[in-house]
């Protein structure tokens, strides 16, 4: 099935006048917040943007400079921003209001771009987690906390943008990045608030009922998109208030969650009729076993198992994929030196876990007996 660098291909050479912005120009947005652009795309205080052809030809310089690496999580990332410069579509896209924040000490990882369309429009695009362990540590903290640093972030960097942004807005971001544009939505001034089109939620966490009963959550609703594939694990964490477009995917389980390989048409994401088996199964246990945790306690795992992978000196989640097997004997070693509360709330609540899932289990085999 077709992707992203396919639609590419196909529509690369009209602009957005000639055929309107659609679901896979927002995953293509979402999917650009992800590019360390420090450097190269100016900041919220500078008055003047960057076009996308020329940011790339300033890349293509700078990677000759010694020491200079533009980092991404994703390997495609640096292909795709050289074919957006190359097309017509994109190319004279204008970048601007590029921020990149990452603070141990308060928990927070937080990146953004906005982002000039030829129809007058402008894509406000936040970053989802990247491969630090504090934006995964930040993530988790969405299970206690009714608000989390990057959230706040997010709305100080709309209120702060949206002055100088030309025209209607648009809203969007993958993972982290999408939950960051809804509560953006949701909490800036009315005044904003009118300007907005479209919010774009792309496999991303949800929100408590404290945030999803507000007065200004129920007032961008409508606006909300909600995209997920179809084995969705990610997009399943948590409620978001809004109907869920199945999507589907060329990968499987959890590498479903990368807008890469989510299936494209010419104007469109190919849509499933409905999510996996396995999708539900894995929304139902974290619902469940979330519901069986109160948030004092939901806060003492986060925490006990974020002080053991520090302690086992893990600094990205990258290391997961390239050196697994020593990372797990850190952690086991770790685990054995740090107190005993902190072991019993691990050991607690992976049996809580465990026990949801057995009961889950037991439900959709009867299910699927009848």
């Amino acid at each position: 099935m077709a992707g992203i660098f396919d639609y590419l291909k196909w529509r690369g050479d009209i602009d957005f006048n000639a055929s309107p912005f659609n679901p896979v120009d927002n995953i293509i947005f979402s999917q650009l917040a992800y590019l360390t652009l420090d450097g190269i795309v100016p900041s919220p205080g500078q008055k003047e943007g960057i076009s996308i052809d020329l940011a790339v030809r300033v890349y293509n310089e700078k990677i000759k400079e010694p020491g200079f690496k533009m980092s991404s999580i994703f390997k495609e990332d640096h292909d795709l921003i050289r074919a957006l410069g190359a097309s017509r579509r994109f190319g004279d896209c204008q970048l601007f209001g590029y921020v990149n924040h990452v603070d141990v000490d308060r928990e927070i990882q937080f990146a953004a771009v906005c982002i000039y369309t030829s129809d007058g429009y402008s894509f406000v695009a936040f970053r989802g987690t990247d491969c630090s362990i504090v934006g995964w540590k930040e993530d988790f903290n969405m299970c206690f906390k009714d608000v989390i640093p990057s959230q706040t972030e997010a709305v100080k960097y709309l209120e702060k943008m949206a002055p100088v942004i030309r025209g209607r807005l648009r809203i969007g971001g993958h993972s982290k990045g999408g939950n960051l544009a809804v509560y953006a939505s949701a909490n800036c001034s009315n005044r904003i608030k009118r300007r907005i089109k479209t919010i774009y939620c792309n496999d991303a966490p949800g929100f408590n009922e404290n945030v999803l009963s507000g007065k200004g959550f129920k007032e961008i609703k409508d606006r909300i998109i909600f995209f997920a594939p179809q084995s969705s694990i990610i997009g399943m964490f948590m409620d978001h208030g809004a109907d869920t477009t199945v999507v589907k995917s060329g990968e499987n389980g959890l590498m479903q969650h990368n807008l890469y390989s989510w299936n494209v048409t010419h104007n469109d994401l190919v849509r499933a009729e409905k999510s996996t088996e396995g999708s539900r199964f894995v929304n139902k246990t974290l619902r469940g076993w979330l519901e069986n945790l109160d948030n004092e306690k939901r806060e003492q795992f986060i925490e006990a198992l974020y002080h053991i992978i520090v302690l086992a000196d893990v600094k990205s989640t990258a290391e997961f994929e390239t050196s697994w097997l020593s990372i797990a004997g850190r952690v086991l070693k770790s685990l054995g030196s740090v107190e005993e509360s902190k072991r019993k709330v691990i050991k607690d609540s992976m049996k809580e876990l465990f026990l949801c899932a057995g009961r889950n289990i037991e439900a959709l085999i009867k299910q699927e007996e009848k």
